[in-house]
């Protein structure tokens, strides 16, 4: 990449697409470039004269999930400036440093290095994929001694001290899902999936739920990151009478595989398709026709402002400041980002300093009353977060509510 050239548009997936994500640069307004992928945020009505406490974010702002990762930095942005505009923390503003991670593991070391020796934060949120996290985070707690929190749903086994978990774990996302999609797709299931860590492993938890439902796992397979042909994974589905469709396909290739499966007929044979990842921004990915009846199970999903205030209001206020595209959305971690930040505020506050060891601890029985999808706590002694959880289905290119937990969900991690 070229200095002052950070935005690659020419290197976005087709599956978001060079029109979209031009729309969707508006977050950058008011940011200071500072080098190659690196951009800081100065506060500016908080008292000038006092040091600032550091945050850094890593996220993916351009390769194939991007519209994921400027969703993570409009989150950040905006509660950076609520924090700054309450007066700061321990009376001091907040300083906002966002890397690009580009979904390349070797660029991210290198730029969250940056946010570590050069910049020298205090936290550091972010990371998306799996693979991404197991990439950074030995840079940012292992060598940097830096706190980090992870805001995405995931596979769980994340027990590093140090590392805060603040998406949904397989145990949130499978042990109340799975048994509506037997009732309300069948007991016959393909796990078609991406060959990384986190299809791998919420797989594995994923087929235990399954089973122990009386459900049946007919295949599971894993494709290249890259892969866009599943024409022998579709005819598999259709001529083993799948009823289930369990997919841990990512972008690139999750767009064609849908609309290759929707070309075959499963949908109008009566199949059902779920993704747990699937939130507002990834409706964007399929005309709304080929994934109709799609079912996801998240902790946030828009149709939940009707009937909490202050969803609605976080809603309201992100698209008020962030209009387009790129949505205040779940799968895409902008809830986990969210959480992560206000409960790091709690912490820091009642730590009454940055010293890690003391926010930590601090951190580690950290709750928020009001949030997107509801209030959240962190387990003390796991690092993991319980929260609201709740299953929808696309319909018309919404998703609509079909059920939700009772009370918060114990992560299970840890």
């Amino acid at each position: 990449m070229n200095h002052c050239k950070q935005i690659n548009v020419s290197g976005i997936s087709s599956l978001t697409g060079r029109r979209r994500f031009l729309q969707n640069t508006a977050w950058m307004s008011g940011v200071l470039a500072t080098g190659i992928s690196s951009w800081a945020i100065r506060p500016s009505s908080v008292n000038a004269a006092a040091a600032p406490i550091k945050v850094g974010i890593a996220t993916d702002l351009t390769g194939a999930i991007a519209y994921e990762g400027i969703a993570n930095a409009n989150v950040a942005k905006m509660v950076v400036k609520d924090i700054n505009n309450a007066g700061g923390i321990l009376g001091r503003p907040i300083e906002l440093f966002i890397v690009d991670t580009a979904s390349n593991e070797s660029v991210a070391v290198a730029n969250v290095r940056r946010l570590i020796q050069r910049d020298k934060v205090d936290v550091v949120l972010g990371g998306i994929t799996s693979s991404m996290r197991n990439a950074i985070k030995d840079v940012i707690v292992t060598h940097g001694k830096t706190l980090y929190i992870y805001p995405e749903q995931y596979e769980g086994k994340e027990c590093t001290p140090h590392i805060f978990c603040t998406g949904p774990t397989p145990a949130q996302q499978c042990d109340q899902f799975i048994p509506w999609l037997i009732k309300n797709g069948g007991n016959r299931f393909a796990l078609p999936s991406a060959n990384y860590v986190w299809p791998h492993v919420l797989n594995e938890y994923a087929r235990k739920v399954i089973e122990n439902n009386d459900g049946e796992v007919i295949f599971e397979e894993y494709y290249p990151l890259d892969q866009i042909e599943y024409g022998a994974t579709v005819n598999k589905i259709m001529t083993n009478n799948v009823e289930v469709v369990f997919n841990t396909i990512i972008a690139p290739g999750v767009g064609p595989f849908f609309k290759q499966l929707y070309q075959a007929g499963f949908s109008r044979r009566g199949g059902r398709l779920a993704c747990v990842f699937f939130d507002e921004n990834a409706l964007n990915i399929n005309e709304p026709n080929e994934i109709e009846g799609l079912a996801s199970c998240l902790d946030y999903f828009h149709a939940v402002t009707a009937e909490d205030p202050a969803s609605a209001r976080i809603q309201a206020q992100y698209d008020k400041e962030f209009p387009g595209k790129i949505f205040f959305a779940a799968g895409s971690a902008a809830t986990g980002m969210y959480r992560g930040l206000k409960l790091w505020e709690l912490a820091v506050k009642e730590a009454g300093n940055l010293d890690r060891e003391s926010v930590a601890a601090a951190l580690d029985h950290a709750k928020i009353s009001e949030g997107p999808g509801g209030p959240a706590e962190m387990v003390p002694g796991k690092r993991h977060c319980k929260m609201n959880m709740y299953t929808a289905v696309a319909k018309n290119g919404n998703f609509e509510i079909v059920a939700r937990s009772e009370g918060l969900v114990d992560p299970r991690e840890c």
